[in-house]
């Protein structure tokens, strides 16, 4: 499955139309989980039932189309099933149960509602919503596939505009001739990656360089907040939602950034080895650290982590994730254990009296824990999806990691 995406030109009275369908599916799907709620009893069939119901008693819901009732309802039972599969692996902390949607920017069809043009360049959606013809502008070609092998279009709205995302289902799979080279990968702060060899790849902060543009942007937006307005529940000035828009388009182009830095990164080093260890870090748990979240979103380690694991995928190398317990405090050449703060940079053993930087230290260590790894490939030693292959079902977002750029 692979994801292209284009940004589609209409007038006003389309994109309206778009925001209502959007609103549309994200009332249905919060309705599936309500009736979820109140009958726990239920399963994802009786969810798509449901739909017909609510078609029935509201004219709205009854304007946009079946299938695109039915994939707001499979929204919801994926955030069901993804609880009941927390509660049975008995995940520590919260389960993640599911929550009400309220600002949804996607709205998702399947085969039918949908037509594309003779030539693949032109989009018209046939539902009562009035979406009508738009223009697909981007570089794709989607001349190159059949019409059934389109699985699913998604409608997105952004900052910038609003995007059509095309689902295909297609091998992506690329045969490559081996280099017969293996690398070990440290991510880190300091140096974005460091790997066995004593290569290093700085940081690019992008949040830090911009973060005085987005602070002044985000005051100037709340300058013309209105408190008496927000009271009386009415809608913020023009002004305001000028400036809101702005600001998330600031936001916009550094998320842009980090994701292309790290897609070109991750391309690179599948290209030049045959097997990629890296840490299997668990970013989520650590941004809880204050000190160090801000530079650890900035840094897009997980990013990274989903395109090396589907670059692996798509041109059939190896990547191996191993714990990162003590692959900065163990010493590469001895083995023996050599505590360090995080302040110190350099690994410098008492035992045998090997000197070397602290990262390139850790990537040999993660390099040699990957060969002594044996049938644990990315993601598939516990059974889940590689983090790419989420992507390829669209997330809830309208984001999507294997959206590839034309250079690639």
């Amino acid at each position: 499955m692979i994801v292209y995406e284009f940004k589609v030109k209409g007038k006003d009275k389309q994109y309206r139309a778009i925001d209502e369908a959007i609103r549309t599916s994200q009332f249905i799907q919060n309705k599936c989980l309500r009736y979820w709620m109140d009958n726990k009893d239920i399963g994802r069939y009786d969810l798509n039932k449901y739909c017909a119901v609510l078609a029935a008693e509201f004219p709205f819901a009854d304007e946009l189309n079946s299938m695109a009732r039915q994939s707001a309802a499979e929204r919801s039972w994926s955030a069901i099933a993804r609880f009941y599969d927390n509660c049975k692996k008995k995940v520590k902390g919260k389960k993640g149960f599911p929550r009400f949607k309220k600002n949804c920017r996607s709205v998702e069809y399947k085969s039918t509602g949908w037509k594309l043009s003779h030539t693949r360049k032109a989009i018209t959606f046939s539902d009562k919503k009035g979406i009508g013809t738009l223009k697909l502008k981007g570089t794709y070609d989607l001349n190159y596939y059949d019409i059934k092998q389109i699985k699913r279009v998604r409608l997105v709205r952004r900052a910038d505009g609003y995007y059509a995302q095309f689902a295909v289902d297609v091998d992506v799979r690329v045969e490559t001739q081996p280099t017969n080279q293996v690398v070990g990968i440290d991510l880190g702060l300091k140096y974005f990656i460091a790997d066995n060899q004593g290569n290093v790849e700085p940081t690019p902060q992008f949040y830090r360089k911009s973060e005085k543009q987005l602070n002044r942007a985000n005051r100037k937006k709340s300058k013309k907040f209105s408190q008496d307005r927000k009271k009386a529940k009415q809608r913020q000035s023009n002004n305001y939602h000028k400036a809101r828009n702005r600001y998330a388009r600031k936001h916009l182009r550094v998320s842009r950034q980090r994701k292309e830095y790290c897609k070109r990164l991750a391309y690179s080093v599948i290209q030049s080895h045959d097997l990629v260890a890296y840490e299997d870090l668990n970013v989520k748990g650590l941004v809880r650290n204050r000190h160090l979240a801000k530079s650890i979103s900035d840094a897009g380690w997980y990013t990274f982590r989903s395109w090396l694991e589907y670059f692996g995928h798509k041109y059939g190398k190896v990547t191996i994730a191993v714990p990162p317990h003590n692959t900065s405090q163990n010493c590469s050449h001895c083995g023996e254990k050599v505590k360090k703060s995080l302040s110190t940079r350099t690994h410098v053993c008492p035992h045998c009296g090997y000197v070397e930087d602290r990262d390139i230290n850790a990537a040999i260590n993660i390099l040699r824990l990957g060969l002594s790894t044996v049938g644990h490939t990315g993601t598939y030693a516990t059974g889940d999806l590689p983090s790419w292959a989420v992507g390829a079902s669209l997330l809830s977002n309208g984001e999507s990691v294997n959206v590839e750029s034309p250079c690639l």
